[in-house]
């Protein structure tokens, strides 16, 4: 499978700092290319939030330039092993960035949302209330589940959609990396598919639009380049913006042929 990729992240309308942060990679192996996707949200309301999200950015970037590589060329890449070493990042992260806070006290924390391809498989790890999607011609389908208060009260029947649009508890997490004591993340895995566009975004960029639009401006049938990509992400957070938005905003795109 072969991949193009695309991003885009903005300040937003009413914030002084950009606490979002963001990698995209994709790499040549004698078994094919590699993609690496991840969006961290460091906490609106937290100090030091921008700080939390790049660290733990670093952190994944890391273990992808270093460990993925060399496991592939050693051709050692195992599946089962990847969901512990993922795990271990995050343990690590949110006790360095939990020691940082009571030093300093202060409070930080992030989200953390990746997603590897490769070979036929995507694999997802996920903290939070950034998103995975899956587009293809026809859909689009969410691959993480938000781990907010609202998702919880949604799926237990005690609040409607309609209902925590506007509900002042929206963006409270029940996990995040560095202010949670326990952190459990969640690991999903699935078969790549062609001609799809993998979004990965912050909660920033989803409030204030629909599904069809997303796949209006960005799904597989609308963006046949890179430049195509970029520009359909820029669209879209523009017109978040036009909508009164007020988080950062980020969105990555990662694409198969």
């Amino acid at each position: 499978m072969n991949y193009i990729a695309a991003y885009h992240t903005d300040v937003g309308l009413t914030k002084k700092t950009n606490q979002d942060s963001l990698g995209i990679k994709i790499i040549e192996t004698d078994l094919g290319q590699a993609a690496f996707g991840i969006v961290c949200d460091g906490m609106g309301g937290l100090a030091k939030g921008e700080l939390a999200s790049k660290e733990v950015i670093l952190a994944f970037l890391n273990w992808f330039d270093r460990t993925f590589v060399e496991e592939v060329r050693n051709n050692t890449f195992d599946e089962e092993s990847l969901n512990g070493q993922w795990n271990e990042i995050i343990q690590k992260q949110n006790k360095r960035l939990g020691d940082y806070g009571s030093e300093n006290h202060l409070q930080l924390g992030t989200t953390i949302t990746a997603i590897l391809l490769f070979k036929d498989k995507y694999h997802i790890v996920h903290v939070g209330d950034s998103r995975i999607y899956q587009m293809t011609n026809n859909y689009v389908y969410q691959l993480t589940k938000d781990q907010t208060f609202i998702a919880r009260e949604i799926a237990a029947g005690r609040m409607t959609v309609e209902q925590s649009k506007t509900d002042p508890r929206r963006s409270v997490l029940l996990q995040c990396v560095g202010a949670s004591n326990v952190v459990e993340p969640e690991f999903s895995t699935g078969v790549i598919m062609p001609n799809t566009v993998y979004m990965i975004c912050s909660d920033g960029f989803r409030h204030q639009i629909t599904e069809d639009e997303m796949l209006e401006k960005i799904g597989p049938n609308s963006v046949k380049d890179e430049n195509g990509m970029k520009n359909g992400c820029i669209y879209l957070t523009e017109l978040v913006k036009q909508r009164r938005e007020t988080d950062n905003i980020t969105v990555g795109l990662i694409k198969t042929a």
